[in-house]
């Protein structure tokens, strides 16, 4: 299903890190977290961390169409926190591009 310029668009992703790097990405995603929320097109955007493995951080992110979702991509603190932290960070990375049914 090809994704139409104007779809709200979601990304889920998921990040495991090592017990070190999970402490040092927390502060990173709530950076993140309170700067996107401020761009325009964004709907949501939550960052979270797992009870059962503090290791798992979730990231839960609502986007009005594919501009917003590019705007955000091009970023300089998406690249600083996201591209060169948690993505460089990471021993795994899961994520997701849906829109809603």
């Amino acid at each position: 299903m090809p994704i139409q310029e104007n779809d709200m668009l979601i990304v889920s992703i998921h990040f495991t890190f090592t017990p070190e790097d999970a402490d040092k990405i927390e502060p990173m995603f709530r950076e993140l977290r309170e700067a996107t929320r401020k761009e325009e097109g964004v709907i949501s955007f939550e960052a979270a961390r797992g009870l059962d493995n503090p290791n798992v951080y979730a990231l839960w992110e609502v986007y009005r169409d594919k501009a917003a979702l590019d705007f955000h991509a091009s970023t300089d603190y998406f690249k600083r926190i996201v591209i060169d932290g948690a993505r460089a960070m990471a021993q795994q990375r899961n994520a997701v591009t849906i829109v809603p049914v």
